[in-house]
């Protein structure tokens, strides 16, 4: 069973940056896919990044316009999000989420997917 919370969030001015995390504990951390979703009320939950240590690589949602990186540290079980040039429409609860890895299938963008999930952490930035 694999345990998520994510720190991080807050209120930041836009153009400014922030840093969210993610720690992990139990499970095998280096053998889960982990990703970063965001929702605001009333839409659905929109997938932000996901980091993969099989896979080796990151993938990400055309619409961040390459303004944010994941990142992750398997010794310390922990996931980031560096977010910089921050715009008003990224105001959201964003969550942090794992899934054991997946041969063959790629990098997943579908909350369904995701079998762990943290409780969420707010971010809002002021126009």
């Amino acid at each position: 069973q694999v345990q998520l919370q994510e720190s991080g969030g807050g209120l930041v001015p836009a153009g400014g940056s922030l840093r969210l995390s993610c720690a992990a504990s139990g499970g095998t951390f280096g053998d889960y896919d982990m990703a970063w979703f965001r929702q605001t009320p009333g839409k659905e939950r929109e997938f932000v990044a996901v980091i993969s240590w099989r896979i080796g690589g990151t993938s990400y949602a055309d619409s961040l316009e390459g303004r944010f990186t994941v990142s992750g540290d398997t010794a310390k079980k922990t996931v980031n999000l560096q977010m910089n040039n921050l715009r008003p429409e990224d105001t959201a609860v964003y969550y942090c989420a794992g899934r054991p890895f997946v041969y063959f299938g790629g990098y997943s963008s579908r909350q369904s997917d995701y079998s762990y999930w943290g409780q969420g952490t707010q971010v809002t930035v002021s126009s």
